[in-house]
């Protein structure tokens, strides 16, 4: 098996201060994803990071989508979306959440998790662990096994592994 070297993916990480509002800084993944070898690092070290037994991932809106696709694929796994509200059209349970710059709700589908599946929430950033948070509630209302949550970074000082009940990995710390 190839070695895993993150230092590019870990230079592609651009920070964009004040956004989505000002004191925020947004951590933009998507010189990550534009770059082929990057991205192929990026999602052979989030499969690593996946507990063994791991049935379905549990993606969060948006860049999660993108993250878990690969990773679902590499893995040979099935996903299920946790969504903003108004994009789901069957049946669902909801989540509303508080996050660094106001509140929010996701949702998932109903039937895309069965009770006792073994899953695992992957994302991009753990910042104040709300989101996350909202999506551990999501998948006890469906019933499933929550092995941990994969993540590309965790913002250290923003302590949002502290909400979490489940074990957090993360490739980076910043």
């Amino acid at each position: 098996m190839e070695k895993i070297n993150l230092d590019l993916v870990h230079e592609l990480i651009i920070d964009v201060p004040d956004f989505p509002k000002p004191g925020i800084v947004f951590k933009d993944i998507t010189p990550v994803l534009a770059n082929s070898e990057a991205f192929h690092q990026l999602t052979d070290a989030l499969s690593e990071l996946v507990p063994q037994g791991t049935q379905k991932l549990v993606a969060i809106e948006s860049r999660g989508f993108i993250l878990g696709s690969a990773v679902a694929h590499k893995r040979n796994i099935g996903m299920a979306l946790a969504r903003k509200p108004g994009k789901l059209p069957r049946a669902h349970f909801k989540k509303e959440y508080t996050l660094e710059y106001g509140t929010d709700e996701l949702q998932l589908h109903k039937d895309d998790i069965k009770p006792g599946e073994k899953v695992c929430i992957i994302d991009d950033v753990l910042a104040t662990g709300g989101t996350a948070q909202a999506v551990e509630d999501l998948v006890q209302q469906a019933g499933a096994e929550l092995l941990g949550h994969a993540f590309i970074m965790e913002i250290d000082f923003l302590k949002g592994r502290n909400k979490l009940k489940h074990n957090v990995l993360s490739l980076m710390s910043v």
